[in-house]
């Protein structure tokens, strides 16, 4: 169907976020249009303001409106401990946990020869930058459980391996209130790897 330029304009620049297709564009587009003017501003705002403002922490990599984060600035915080990630998203997933008072480190990505990412295309220089006041006694590797996680995962435990520093893995199994029946082969593996003493 032909658009009117402006609401194709806008189309398009829906598609372009990832996760969206053709048909959400369309939705996205029209409830744009329904708005109020003031809130299409406010919205346009928004977007406009977390571009310029939001840049990357120069310690853990990790967006951040301040620099150094607020999570790498926190005196509270076990310094002595980073959880290694994927993106930043998996920081906001590990804080909502409420467990964990360490630091983290953000690769913004896992090796993929595949899809032409190595080693140099994550933030694993930063890291190994991180570890040389001698301050850090543990590595939390928590990539995602699929290949390219592990492959991340393996690559940064053996880069560290003759600095002495512990480096761990998050464990992998199943989840709590799910059923043994609909669990696939790999994850009752890793639950059955990882289990531990009653």
């Amino acid at each position: 169907m032909q658009y009117i330029a402006p609401l194709a304009k806008l189309i398009e620049h829906f598609r372009a976020l990832p996760g969206i297709g053709t048909k959400t564009a369309v939705r996205l587009a029209y409830h744009v249009l329904d708005m109020d003017v003031k809130d299409a501003r406010a919205l346009a705002a928004a977007i406009v303001e977390a571009r310029e403002k939001i840049g990357y922490c120069s310690i853990c990599c990790d967006l951040s409106d301040e620099n150094p984060c607020r999570i790498c600035g926190a005196e509270a915080r076990d310094h002595s401990m980073i959880c290694v990630v994927e993106q930043p998203q998996d920081v906001a997933a590990m804080e909502r946990m409420r467990d964990y008072h360490g630091v983290y480190h953000v690769l913004h990505g896992a090796l993929s020869p595949l899809e032409g990412i190595g080693p140099e295309n994550l933030r694993i220089k930063e890291l190994l930058n991180r570890l040389r006041d001698g301050t850090v006694r543990e590595i939390i590797m928590a990539t995602n459980p699929n290949v390219e996680g592990e492959a991340t995962a393996m690559y940064i435990a053996r880069l560290l391996k003759p600095l002495g520093i512990r480096v761990t893995r998050i464990a992998h199994g199943l989840p709590v209130g799910g059923d043994l029946e609909y669990a696939d082969e790999v994850t009752l593996s890793k639950a059955m790897e990882n289990r531990v003493e009653l």
